[in-house]
């Protein structure tokens, strides 16, 4: 059955991070995951976790969306050592890296060299504190218009450069339906390249039911491929908080 994880960034906007985690909770999840960790009261997270007992499922390196930046490999590994340190204090073993975005004036390929130097390099801080870096392919199509890195199968030809088993991809269901369509067939394929996954109704970003995707097939789907990871609930919900997530328990 497909293991869902609430990303407390979309939802109960009013309140504290803690208090997203323990309503979480309060509605049946085990898990929950957030993005950029600067700025967030990590103790306060601490306890919310202790009290709740949910997990992790992941959180995003700092600095993010730096990996095809230019003489940024010292602040890279830095970053990504600050948090480790950080995802320790969590106990989270999955961590999320974006690229940024498109350089005008150099090709994809030059790009590509860059942001697999780099992913080396913070992959292999990850891999020396037992943490999966997953590498995320975004929409430039509604959502992140200049964002570099777009399909599949670009990040999977990256990661099989890059060659080492701490570093996979993040495959967030909504960006790739709206960029390239073909899930089920993609899932299928890069399965063992895949480490996390996210999912949003499309179009809009919203709840997984009433749009175009049919997430009963897809869970079901993914269940049969044996992924065993998470699957972050990722979409701004249109409706009370605690209502739109409880639909997503009846799809699994």
């Amino acid at each position: 059955m497909a293991k869902l994880s609430v990303c407390v960034e979309m939802f109960w906007q009013s309140l504290s991070i803690p208090e997203r985690i323990a309503r979480s909770a309060a509605l049946g999840y085990s898990a929950f995951e957030f993005w950029g960790w600067k700025g967030k009261d990590i103790a306060g997270i601490r306890r919310a976790m202790d009290d709740s007992g949910l997990t992790l499922a992941a959180m995003c390196i700092e600095p993010n969306f730096s990996l095809i930046r230019r003489d940024a490999a010292d602040e890279l590994v830095a970053g990504m050592q600050e948090s480790v340190h950080v995802a320790q204090q969590l106990g989270c073993r999955t961590m999320i890296a974006t690229t940024g975005n498109t350089y005008d004036d150099e090709s994809f390929e030059a790009s590509r060299r860059r942001v697999v130097s780099h992913l080396k390099l913070v992959g292999q801080v990850a891999a020396d504190h037992g943490i999966t870096l997953v590498l995320e392919p975004l929409n430039t199509l509604a959502d992140h218009h200049g964002y570099w890195l777009t399909k599949m199968a670009q990040a999977v030809d990256i990661i099989d450069e890059v060659d080492s088993p701490a570093v996979r991809i993040l495959m967030d269901l909504y960006h790739q339906q709206v960029q390239e369509g073909n899930l089920i067939a993609n899932l299928r394929q890069y399965i063992g390249r895949i480490g996390h996954m996210h999912c949003a109704g499309v179009p809009g970003r919203h709840e997984l039911v009433g749009g175009e995707l049919d997430y009963r097939a897809i869970f079901k789907a993914v269940d049969e491929a044996g992924y065993q990871k998470y699957i972050g609930l990722e979409y701004a919900p249109t409706i009370d908080s605690d209502e739109s997530l409880r639909e997503p328990l009846t799809l699994v």
